[in-house]
């Protein structure tokens, strides 16, 4: 190792985990609680090989695919799930339980503040004329439940949808915690009973005992219940009747889930879901090793060194240069591509240029190590990720030794 980093990252890299090693022991339990758990779905489920059998066609009676969803179902105490390969992406398991929930004239709120950037065209903040909900007639007002008086405002509004974003996204921020978001949602059932519970739980899953409460949950496979094995895929759980419309969104009305082929993708799907505790605990560890890391080098963290409710680790860097060479360094301590260099470029749903070091074994995966920020001040580098903790906790290595300032 002394060969590949200056000697003062490895010592600081040695005190950093000195530190954060009695962390790892609740780490261990949550995972073991989540284990239980996806185990248990498993044997009430009855998984076996029949279940790993693929469909083509219309793919009726796919007893895999039920599986997967009745199983999902279960883990997150849900009356139903939606558990599909095609779906692309947290983007678009989000956008279909938008389009389930609202219909025209009705209000959504989001009240943790602007939603992810690549939201943006799906309400119709940005895109106008792109059959945005905006297009389609559905109103939308965003607020700070910190920083706002959410009730009285929800009260006058009286909204149809209330959207929670579980993480930080590209924002200094905390995330929230399963408790947060539960007591958001009760607070706010007293004041309209049958307001929609719109809950974006990408990044979060399995890094606190429990789920959040919702009436549709929505996340993707690349990050953290794919496990890693998960080529692709995204999920959508909660109430039957919003599951199916849903459903009625992705395939056609009146096929809802009872068509989609599964293509060989039941047993990578099955497998991803039982590693997805394992996985999650390693990226959970690996993010206190950064957090801990950064700040001994001199660098605000956010979250600082504590459990995490979600697996993005943000560093607030001192310059453009820092926040490339931050993510050149992890990519160059990548197991796939390590030999390319990032560079800032124009991407999809970004208003701003991006940059994105992701040597991964599938394509823009996130729970595999990544770093990605936009390039605007503050230079933030948003890093969440690793399928192992030793492999994860080099390129986190890597990336301060390419800063070079600790020489």
């Amino acid at each position: 190792m002394k060969d590949l980093f200056d000697k003062k990252v490895i010592e600081l890299a040695r005190v950093a985990e000195d530190n954060i090693k009695p962390l790892f022991e609740k780490i261990e339990e949550i995972e073991e609680h989540n284990q239980l758990k996806v185990l248990m779905a498993f044997k009430n489920n009855n998984v076996n090989d029949a279940h790993f059998v693929s469909t083509n066609g219309y793919g009726y009676n796919d007893l895999g695919r039920e599986c997967i969803e009745s199983i999902f179902a279960e883990v997150f105490n849900a009356e139903d799930a939606l558990v599909r390969y095609n779906i692309n992406n947290g983007t678009h398991a989000i956008s279909l339980c938008l389009w389930a929930a609202l219909r025209p004239g009705d209000t959504m709120i989001s009240i943790t503040g602007t939603p992810y950037d690549t939201l943006a065209e799906t309400i119709g903040i940005t895109g106008f004329g792109n059959g945005s909900l905006k297009d389609f007639g559905v109103n939308y007002t965003e607020l700070n439940y910190e920083k706002e008086d959410y009730i009285n405002i929800i009260k006058s509004l009286k909204p149809k949808v209330v959207f929670i974003q579980k993480s930080k996204g590209y924002n200094y921020k905390n995330s929230l915690s399963t408790v947060d978001i539960n007591n958001l949602q009760s607070a706010i059932s007293r004041i309209v009973p049958d307001t929609i519970f719109v809950v974006d739980n990408c990044y979060g899953e399995f890094v606190e005992l429990d789920e959040p409460s919702g009436d549709l949950l929505a996340g993707s496979l690349i990050k953290n219940l794919g496990g890693g094995i998960a080529q692709a895929g995204g999920y959508v759980v909660g109430r039957k009747n919003l599951v199916e419309q849903a459903a009625y969104k992705l395939n056609a009305v009146g096929l809802g889930k009872e068509c989609g082929a599964s293509l060989g993708a039941n047993r990578e799907l099955l497998m991803g879901i039982f590693m997805a505790p394992h996985v999650v605990a390693q990226a959970h560890k690996t993010a206190l090793f950064t957090s801990e890391l950064f700040k001994l080098a001199g660098f605000d963290t956010n979250p600082e060194t504590t459990l995490h409710t979600d697996l993005i680790q943000a560093i607030k860097l001192k310059s453009k240069q820092q926040l490339i060479d931050f993510c050149q360094g992890v990519q160059s301590f990548s197991p796939v591509n390590s030999a390319f260099l990032p560079v800032a470029d124009d991407m999809p749903g970004y208003s701003d240029q991006v940059i994105m070091a992701a040597g991964t074994f599938v394509q823009g995966s996130s729970i595999e190590l990544s770093a990605d920020s936009a390039i605007k001040e503050p230079y933030i580098a948003y890093c969440q990720g690793g399928l192992t903790y030793g492999s994860a906790k080099l390129g986190i290595m890597a990336a301060l030794n390419r800063m070079k300032v600790l020489q």
